[in-house]
Formats: C-alpha cells, sequence, structure tokens
C-alpha cells in the first residue's frame, strides 16, 4: 500500500515539476524544477525496485543540473538566470508535436506485444546489470569520469583569468569598472 502511494505521488510530482519548466519565466527556476522531476522519476525506479538505475539518476541529475546552475551564473548576462524569458517558441506547434507524441507513446505500450519472461529472475539484479552495463571495466569508467569532471572544472578555470565581479573589486567599491576591453558594461 505505501509503496503504491509511493508510486503515484511522485508520478504525479514528476509531471506537474515536468510541465513547470514551461511555465517558469526564469532558467533559474526551470532548472531547478527539472531537477524535481528527474528525482521523482528517479524515486519511483526505487520503487519499482530499480535501487541501482534510481542512484545513477539522482546522482547524474543533480550533478548535471548543478554545473549547469555554474554555468549559468558564470557566463549569463542574467546573473543566475532569474530574470523574466520565455522558454518555450512556437507554442502552438510544441504543443501539437507533444499532444501527437504522447498520444502516440501511450498507445505503443497499450498495442505492443510485452514479452514474457523465459527462466528464472537473476539472484542480484542489479549486479547483472551493472556487469551487462559496463562489464569488467567499472573502474575504468568511474576513473575516466573522474578524469572528464577535474577536464571541466581546470578548463573552465584557465578560460577565465579573472571573476566577472573583478572590475568592481571584491567588495564592489571600485568607482569606475576595470574593464580591460573599454566600451563594456562598466563603461
Amino acid at each position: 500500500m505505501l509503496s503504491d502511494v509511493a508510486f503515484y505521488g511522485l508520478s504525479v510530482l514528476a509531471v506537474a515539476a515536468g510541465l513547470l519548466v514551461f511555465v517558469f519565466d526564469s532558467m533559474a527556476r526551470a532548472t531547478f524544477s527539472l531537477l524535481t522531476s528527474l528525482l521523482c522519476v528517479a524515486g519511483v525506479l526505487i520503487v519499482l525496485g530499480l535501487a541501482y538505475l534510481g542512484i545513477v539518476i539522482v546522482l547524474m541529475m543533480t550533478i548535471e543540473m548543478a554545473i549547469m546552475a555554474v554555468y549559468m551564473i558564470m557566463y549569463m548576462m542574467n546573473p543566475a538566470g532569474l530574470m523574466p524569458m520565455t522558454m518555450v517558441h512556437n507554442v502552438k506547434g510544441a504543443a501539437l508535436i507533444c499532444g501527437a507524441l504522447f498520444a502516440l507513446l501511450t498507445a505503443g505500450i497499450f498495442l505492443a506485444p510485452w514479452p514474457a519472461i523465459k527462466g528464472r529472475l537473476p539472484k542480484d539484479a542489479t549486479m547483472d546489470l551493472g556487469l551487462s552495463l559496463m562489464g569488467p571495466q567499472m573502474l575504468t569508467m568511474m576513473t575516466l569520469g573522474m578524469a572528464l569532471f577535474a577536464t571541466i572544472v581546470s578548463s573552465v578555470v584557465l578560460a577565465t583569468h579573472r571573476g566577472r565581479y573583478d572590475r568592481l573589486g571584491d567588495r564592489f567599491d571600485a568607482r569606475t569598472a576595470d574593464d580591460p576591453v573599454r566600451g563594456g558594461v562598466g563603461r
């Protein structure tokens, strides 16, 4: 009973948060709404007994959204993406395409011939799934992931020789901005 309530509650929350992505007019709010939706999907997977995939989704999406928020704060003209902006273009066309795709996928659920389970269920489904996805290369992939993350961080650090607020000093107390290129925002 509790797992049913959790399943339906998380499902409704995932859809609602996914819809809010297109309602919010702020990139930051849309990002956190998308994160909420994806975390609810991970919760649904955990409730269904797929803890490995659920935890992987939690880890991947949390890190991905955190990196996206950092990049928004660093590079967007609008700090933290809090200024109003539209998240949807061609509203009628997008709604038509989404409705048709939803109907097609829903029909596929009910019309597709689902395979029957053959043989016995595995003793440890998580271990079998991990071996199927990564084989014996799990340590290699974990090391590669950390190397890629370190590369992303170091390339951002090396690409920006100064922070975005260096123009006005650490305490924003400079009278004029110290822009290396004249004619910019600071003047």
